[in-house]
């Protein structure tokens, strides 16, 4: 008895007049399933079912149980707060403490990046690292304040003041952070934090490397007090145009030089001396460590100590730049202003935003988390990022990120826990009601110099580029388009330039795949001892058996016993050219897909299929061409008057085509259909005769329901031909037993002997005979699809077996 939803789809389908069975499907599975079970009455039966669009829905609608890991896992920190002991305590205190003193600092730094206040970049390290935590998956990372966000912030305050002159800087910079918050926690509740990884490598070291070439040549000026008294250029202009206008004006530096070049040189000696000495005195590693992690505020605090000095008396006239009234406390919290003529001019500016956003807090996230052995959930860390910046702006704080520098010193100084953010936001919060009057004393060139110090270590060295070089050439391309775009142009159109043409890189590969036809070869493994003990093991059980106790036989030079392997035809994987490698069998091919079967890629595929069969083969009958007028016009035959010469005559007629789809994950109604209209082509070339197409590695049900849909994968019905079922069987549970296991292969392995007449190699009972002794065996894959296969020994077996079934008139090659 039907189902009413079945009957009431086949009267829609009669009433649309849709075929819902053009290929024969349903009767050809039964059928085909009742001959291999026939043939095999021993094997368990099994048939393969298409997975419905129903199931599909079932699978992705969330469950009660679902909503709630959902929402359970948007708090990770539940996971590991009641497990919370005093050695977790003890290491995340070192590490909040000393993150704690990098980024006063550091923070204060970047805010002059982005056209702001000081105490911006205060604010913006306080509720980074406080927010950040309860929504982490990553122990080490560091949120707040960045150059490269900065530097791209400053960018669009910059431009704001031009065009809404009377909306503060700060502000345009709070509703920058909300907007982007907005987004990028919209992108982690909706679990797409994999889109991510549509950045590749190459586009984020180019984006690095530009980006700290861009901040250091724009803070040189300010290192060297060049428009410290009046401002001779603008450093937000083109990199290489900075360049030139700083060596115009080298004539205008001043004394803040002495701060701004002492400062930087103090800072490399630093490091430079602690990493020699950490190498000469290993046991002194840990303590060198921090001796140079705080290099940063030694430096600060020692040039603000010489600022203090000079200038105590001097504050309404300082000798050099210094960083002025920092006010004490949050006094700027307050709602973020979200007017309309401020959201007006953001579209433009957000694309660059948000991906400067992604790229570095996720690149830096997944990198720390391979390093420490962890793993981190892309989509959970777009939340975290996403309410960070969401909330941030309520104390008046700016875009803040994953900070590369930071983020390193903290996993070095022995994090055990996120939570290690709350000490670093204890170590803000006393410094902005503490520490705001020794602020004022900060010279603004040694800042400058710690940008610099801190942005240039983001520069990949000639080594990485070299990497690139020798892994993909021209992936180098890339990169130097997307540095040189950021040198001469912008930042943010160095972003889309390295974005832009990676896509097109990866679109340009898949639509130029090519597949390649697959030869037999035999060969022997070398160095396998599991084979020699198999051998040995022979071996006696034959001097046991023997009647004579012949104990003579050829040694074992551990190679193992002959088995098939299949690799290009024309050696495109680079293997030997020595080695000769043929089709396995006149008429048979194999074809590998080396890429995803899409519509992008399908006819180049194809095309490539059908040129290396007619390039190998003939018509199998040439008669089928008929008369002159009959022929098709891009094959006329001989002029007039002249005797048509057959020169493929020595070639074999196309008998089988195997596909290799290890490669493909699914296949479109394009790739399906250009698949159909090849089959027609070629069962025209062979005809009377019709090609077998058998497929292997087809894993995906989805996959192998679409070239079902499309007539592959079972014998048409009412096809005058016979066929033998070829297919694998395994051991059912209660009587399997791993390969591994002493005698297992030997047992149930399928490993071909090599010589037979030298070495007695025991084989392996067949299924019949098996099943005799009581063994269980069911198949693979379904009995009702025989032409999917395992692998493609699976498939070459079967279409040899089944050659010898072909119509006596064209078995001949």
């Amino acid at each position: 008895m039907s189902f009413p939803w079945t009957k009431v789809g086949h009267g829609l389908a009669w009433f649309f007049n849709l075929n819902l069975d053009p290929y024969g499907q349903h009767e050809a599975e039964r059928t085909d399933a009742r001959n291999a079970s026939q043939s095999h009455p021993n094997v368990e039966p099994y048939e393969e079912r298409d997975p419905t669009a129903a199931e599909w829905l079932v699978s992705v609608t969330p469950t009660p149980l679902g909503i709630f890991r959902y929402f359970y896992r948007l708090f990770p920190f539940l996971h590991w707060i009641t497990r919370y002991n005093l050695t977790w305590f003890v290491g995340d205190l070192i590490a909040g403490v000393t993150v704690g003193v990098v980024v006063v600092p550091q923070g204060m730094a970047y805010a002059l990046l982005a056209e702001l206040e000081p105490q911006y970049g205060l604010y913006s390290s306080f509720m980074g690292v406080l927010i950040y935590w309860f929504f982490a998956t990553s122990k080490d990372i560091t949120i707040g304040p960045v150059a490269v966000m900065s530097t791209v912030t400053g960018g669009i305050v910059s431009r704001a003041e031009e065009a809404i002159p009377d909306v503060p800087g700060h502000v345009v910079a709070s509703a920058l952070a909300v907007i982007i918050g907005s987004i990028v926690c919209f992108l982690g509740l909706a679990r797409l934090g994999w889109i991510v990884d549509f950045i590749p490598l190459p586009s984020i070291a180019a984006f690095m490397t530009g980006s700290g070439i861009n901040i250091a040549v724009g803070q040189v000026p300010t290192m060297m007090g060049m428009n410290s008294k009046k401002k001779h250029f603008s450093t937000r202009d083109p990199t290489y145009l900075v360049i030139i206008n700083t060596l115009k004006n080298l004539k205008y530096t001043t004394i803040d030089a002495a701060m701004g070049l002492t400062a930087l040189l103090m800072l490399y000696i630093i490091r430079g001396t602690c990493t020699y000495l950490a190498k000469r005195y290993p046991r002194r590693e840990k303590v060198l460590f921090f001796v140079s992690t705080l290099r940063t505020a030694f430096v600060i605090l020692l040039y603000t100590g010489i600022s203090a000095g000079v200038n105590v008396y001097r504050r309404t006239n300082p000798l050099f730049s210094v960083l002025g009234e920092v006010p004490r406390g949050f006094q700027h919290a307050a709602v973020p202003n979200l007017d309309p003529k401020i959201l007006s001019f953001f579209p433009s500016e957000l694309p660059a935003a948000v991906i400067v956003v992604l790229i570095e807090h996720i690149s830096i996230s997944k990198s720390f988390g391979r390093v420490n052995n962890y793993v981190i959930d892309p989509s959970q860390e777009l939340v975290a990022i996403g309410v960070s910046n969401l909330l941030g702006p309520f104390l008046g704080a700016y875009p803040a990120t994953g900070s590369f520098s930071r983020t390193a010193i903290k996993a070095k100084a022995g994090v055990r826990t996120p939570f290690a953010g709350v000490i670093t936001a204890i170590i803000v919060l006393l410094a902005l009601y503490a520490l705001t009057a020794v602020f004022w004393y900060i010279p603004q060139a040694s800042l400058a110099a710690v940008i610099i110090h801190a942005v240039l270590d983001v520069v990949s060295p000639p080594n990485v580029v070299y990497q690139f070089w020798r892994i993909s050439p021209l992936e180098v391309i890339i990169f130097f388009a997307g540095v040189l775009v950021t040198i001469f142009d912008t930042i943010e159109d160095g972003i889309y330039t390295t974005v832009c043409v990676s896509f097109a890189v990866f679109i340009f590969r898949l639509f130029q795949a090519k597949g390649r036809f697959l030869g037999i070869v035999k060969v022997r493994t070398v160095g396998d001892m599991r084979a020699g003990a198999r051998v040995s093991e022979s071996r006696s059980l034959s001097r046991n058996t023997s009647p004579e106790g012949d104990t003579k036989g050829p040694r074992y030079d551990g190679i193992s016993s002959e088995r098939n392997l299949f690799i290009p035809i024309y050696h495109e994987d680079d293997s030997n050219p020595l080695i000769a490698v043929e089709h396995p069998y006149p008429g048979v091919f194999i074809y590998q897909f080396s890429e995803l079967f899409n519509y992008p890629n399908a006819t180049r595929f194809l095309d490539g299929l059908t040129a290396g069969i007619f390039k190998a083969t003939r018509r199998t009958d040439p008669d089928s061409l008929g008369k002159l007028g009959d022929r098709p016009w891009n094959n006329p035959g001989p002029r007039r008057g002249q005797a048509e010469t057959d020169d493929t005559a020595s070639r074999p007629t196309l008998r089988a085509v195997i596909l290799d789809c290890a490669a493909v994950n699914n296949v479109d109604a394009t790739a399906a259909q250009a698949l159909i209209d090849v089959r027609n082509q070629l069962d025209r070339y062979a005809a009377p005769d019709a090609v077998e197409w058998r497929f292997a590695h087809v894993r995906n049900p989805w996959t192998r329901r679409a070239l079902t849909a499309a007539g592959f994968g079972f014998a048409r019905p009412r096809s005058e031909r016979r066929w033998k079922p070829v297919f694998s069987v395994a051991d059912l549970a209660d009587a399997a037993e791993p390969l591994s296991s002493s005698g297992g292969s030997d047992e149930k392995g399928a490993a071909r002997g090599g010589d037979d007449e030298e070495i007695n190699v025991t084989q392996p009972p067949s299924v019949d005979e098996d099943e005799s002794a009581g063994g269980r065996r069911a198949p693979v894959y379904g009995l009702n699809r025989p032409f999917f296969h395992a692998d493609v020994q699976e498939a070459l077996d079967a279409v040899l077996e089944n050659v010898e079934h072909r119509p006596p008139a064209f078995k001949a090659s």
